[in-house]
């Protein structure tokens, strides 16, 4: 989801980007400690990419869109790598398939990390200069987003990766939680309608895709005070939730058949009965499901069946967007781990747990930021007076606006200073391997 604006004018100048970029390098780094070359070469499926190529395609872009504007005698770490870690722009050039990804035993792991080295070490150069443009800094700030939505994907992708072992491997131990902890109960919090607003306002960093604000009508809605729990979907699955297909849209009932789903992705069969019937795969290895953590992995097919099955529907994103402006959060006020979360705000990347969590109790609308995308009822198209913008940078947005739902809120893989009310990640209909999960409206 990138954006080059048609006036660049970043939010951020260069002594103030410097560290952002830093932070942001840092976090990838700790990200992938510990993976050996092996973990980052796998690909199993071509939805999902390398580790590897993850940790190049964001160097990429930075080496494509900044030095290679920046410096006119700029020359490439390596000319090869222009096509081995485009990613979709076709204007850059051609680009190496998608599903062959994992295929690139060669450059080696140590000869990626050099290229990110050699690249970070010339961006920083370049924002201590004092000679970037204000172009050259906007894209800078858009390379720094783009590089926090891979350090999802790099999460997002490697527990798919892994969960194909049959050891079930942990990436890494959870933090230990506090034992006993219940999910608060199911409200709806009412809201009246009428003319909003809604997509980005003020000066700090969007996408182009959440623009421009706009005026629309809504009418009285309700919206539910939690993400829905494992628990709940249990009570669906039990009460044959998979096997009716009055509560499923023909293409997902059609999917549904083909796949043989059952349950959410990652779930297994534990082998016993009632509530421990089942475990689920975690970064932190295999555990059992727990009844008060919100359910994870569905698809916007499951998340619309079961809304049906419980007498409601999902949100609109506009009534999401309506009901996430209330709690006055915006990105980056979360903080460092450990400090406190505003409320409203669930488990983000920087706990290191990378699985929802139960919802803190006395809060009117919990979890309306990380712990898992909230699938919406809303199609993926252009906001009214949207513009692609001009050259390879406008590629990724806009021509994406088909055949996608969208989901708000982020997820417990989702960098802290990432979101904003107006945040808007789209994915297929059928996507389960990202932290996709359900809240209620009516």
């Amino acid at each position: 989801m990138a954006w080059m604006p048609p006036a660049p004018a970043p939010a951020l100048d260069a002594q103030a980007l410097l560290p952002l970029f830093n932070d942001v390098r840092r976090q990838t780094d700790a990200l992938i400690e510990g993976l050996s070359a092996e973990d980052c070469m796998l690909q199993s499926m071509p939805d999902a990419s390398p580790v590897k190529w993850h940790i190049a395609h964001t160097t990429w872009f930075f080496e494509t869109f900044v030095l290679e504007r920046a410096r006119a005698d700029h020359r490439p770490f390596d000319p090869a790598f222009r096509q081995l870690f485009n990613s979709y722009y076709v204007g850059i050039g051609e680009r190496h398939p998608r599903p062959e990804r994992g295929l690139l035993s060669r450059p080696s792991l140590a000869q990626v990390l050099a290229y990110r080295r050699t690249v970070e070490q010339q961006v920083t150069a370049l924002l201590q200069s004092g000679d970037a443009t204000p172009d050259l800094l906007a894209l800078v700030e858009l390379g720094v987003h783009h590089e926090q939505q891979h350090q999802e994907l790099i999460l997002t992708d490697l527990k798919h990766h892994l969960s194909r072992n049959p050891l079930w491997p942990a990436y890494r131990p959870s933090p230990a939680r506090p034992a006993g902890l219940s999910s608060p109960g199911l409200q709806f919090v009412r809201f009246e309608g009428g003319m909003a607003e809604v997509g980005h306002r003020g000066r700090g960093f969007a996408f182009d895709n959440e623009l421009p604000r706009h005026r629309c009508w809504l009418a009285p809605f309700e919206i539910a005070s939690r993400l829905v729990t494992n628990g709940e979907y249990l009570a669906f699955i039990e009460d044959g939730g998979y096997a009716r297909p009055e509560l499923w849209l023909s293409e997902g009932w059609d999917l549904r058949s083909r796949e043989g789903w059952q349950a959410p992705l990652y779930w297994q069969p534990s082998g016993a009965t009632g509530g421990d019937a089942w475990s689920v795969y975690t970064l932190a290895g295999l555990q059992r499901v727990d009844r008060h953590q919100p359910v994870c992995h569905v698809s916007y097919y499951e998340a619309d069946a079961y809304a049906r099955w419980a007498r409601a529907r999902l949100p609109t994103e506009a009534e999401w967007e309506i009901a996430a402006g209330t709690l006055g959060t915006a990105a980056g006020e979360t903080g460092r781990p450990g400090s406190a979360r505003p409320a409203g705000w669930g488990g983000l990347l920087e706990d290191g747990v990378f699985q929802p969590q139960v919802a803190a109790r006395g809060e009117r609308l919990a979890q309306m930021f990380g712990d898992t995308w909230e699938w919406t009822q809303s199609a993926y198209l252009p906001y009214p007076g949207f513009k692609v913008a001009p050259g390879a940078v406008g590629e990724y947005n806009g021509k994406f606006m088909v055949n996608q739902m969208v989901l708000r809120g982020g997820s417990c893989a989702t960098p802290a200073t990432h979101l904003r009310a107006s945040y808007r990640n789209f994915f297929p209909a059928a996507a389960r391997w990202q932290f996709s999960g359900i809240r209620l409206a009516r």
